[in-house]
């Protein structure tokens, strides 16, 4: 946990930095900066429209009996999204994009539930084996 951690919080950062300070060589400190802070605000509108409707599809879920699985993991990636493009940086920018954009987040919702279905069976196994002894 320390390193994943550590390499969120360090070499992200440090990437980032570098890949501003180049983009910032090319086009101006302004021009930068101005981009930056127009995709955090592009983002963050991204971000309430696309969770608004998420909330709509999960009320109506909710209405209708259903258990809203996938809806809640479109939540996360869209708030986490949304938080990734309120973080100054072109990396961080445009994965949030993608997790925002419903096209592109189908293929990290897949592999979001394939990691939630792998950690319930280890588990699930674990627990099932430590009963048997």
């Amino acid at each position: 946990m320390f390193c994943e951690l550590f390499f969120l919080f360090t070499v992200v950062s440090l990437l980032e930095l570098a890949v501003i300070i180049k983009v910032g060589s090319y086009l101006g400190a302004f021009t930068t900066i101005l981009i930056i802070v127009a995709t955090a605000v592009l983002g963050a509108y991204l971000a309430q429209m696309e969770g608004l409707q998420i909330l709509f599809r999960l009320q109506a879920e909710l209405r209708a009996g259903r258990m809203p699985s996938d809806i809640l993991i479109v939540g996360l990636l869209v708030l986490a999204g949304g938080l990734l493009l309120l973080t100054p940086g072109f990396i961080t920018d445009t994965l949030g994009f993608l997790l925002i954009i419903p096209f592109s987040r189908r293929w990290f919702r897949e592999r979001l539930k394939t990691y939630f279905r792998y950690k319930i069976e280890v588990h699930y196994f674990r627990s099932t084996s430590n009963r048997r002894m």
